[in-house]
């Protein structure tokens, strides 16, 4: 049987050189005709685009999405006779550059010297070290397992928090969302890569962020309606030293009349943390349509009803 492939992303003729070089067999390419939506049984999208469209495709077998995040997909009224996958495994090191790199920044005070060095003053200031330091990870999957052993190499004490408190190699303890008061209040650093489900939407409200360590940082690094930006943002202008370093939200853009844009303790990046790159989706979707092909189970499947 031949498959055709129709490419939903914005880098498809990126993918079609890409997809081209694997020499996939029995797969036909389709160009960006809309009546395509209806003909192809595979698609490689990103969710955003498909979602409006998904409903349309009468021959979809299976969704390779183009990103981690599936959550325009996995909603309520949103069809799931399909197979969809997703991307995984591939954003632990993109991810463990982006916190370390802010955290050390941090930690040594990197703008105070840039301030200094344009005054030309030569004044060491109060040196701070991770060793020692915890480090709570709101999820441990495959990034915040990779989170953990960056953290390791630190000297970091690391928690993390699962649905079952499964212990997980590289946490030195795991719990519930249960302990996520008690936890918060003894983490230096927190960050969360938790998934958007019924049980983590709006986890980190204003009681949560309340329990904060006075010089605490916040990471928010999986889906943005898992925290209440606006208790969060009372929180940092009530409490200085504190910080939070954000990359999702609920609404992104995130809208220019938000306060917590001009908050000095904050760090508000444009969902950059961990971008796929083409040539790693192009590698999980040429193993996936293998697996397809045999009748396997295809990697990084979706599952509809937990949303991930």
């Amino acid at each position: 049987m031949r498959h055709k492939l129709l490419l939903l992303t914005r880098e498809n003729e990126r993918y079609r050189s890409l997809l081209a070089s694997c020499h996939l067999p029995e797969l036909e390419l389709l160009d960006d005709n809309p009546a395509n939506i209806r003909l192809a049984d595979i698609w490689l999208a990103e969710p955003g685009l498909a979602a409006p469209l998904v409903n349309h495709a009468s021959g979809l077998r299976w969704m390779q999405s183009t990103f981690a995040g599936v959550d325009l997909l996995v909603k309520p009224r949103q069809r799931r006779d399909y197979l969809l996958t997703n991307v995984r495994g591939i954003f632990g090191p993109l991810m463990s550059e982006y916190l370390f790199g802010y955290l050390l920044a941090r930690q040594r005070e990197h703008a105070l010297y840039k301030s200094q060095q344009q005054q030309k003053l030569w004044l060491p200031g109060s040196y701070k070290t991770l060793q020692g330091s915890e480090l709570l990870l709101l999820g441990t999957g495959s990034i915040a397992k990779h989170l953990a052993q960056t953290a390791k190499h630190f000297g970091m004490r690391v928690t993390g928090i699962n649905r079952s408190a499964k212990a997980t190699v590289g946490f030195d303890e795991v719990a519930t969302l249960e302990s996520l008061p008690t936890l918060m209040a003894r983490a230096d650093a927190i960050a969360s890569i938790l998934p958007s489900t019924e049980a983590t939407r709006g986890i980190l409200n204003e009681e949560i962020l309340a329990r904060m360590k006075p010089d605490a940082v916040l990471f928010n690094l999986g889906r943005g309606d898992v925290l209440d930006l606006d208790a969060l943002e009372r929180q940092l202008r009530q409490h200085p030293q504190q910080q939070a370093v954000l990359d999702v939200f609920n609404q992104e853009p995130l809208p220019e009349e938000h306060p917590i844009w001009g908050l000095g303790n904050v760090i508000v990046t444009p969902h950059i943390a961990a971008p796929s790159f083409p040539e790693q989706v192009a590698e999980i979707f040429s193993s996936n349509y293998h697996k397809f092909l045999l009748g396997e189970t295809l990697s990084h499947r979706v599952n509809f009803e937990r949303g991930y």
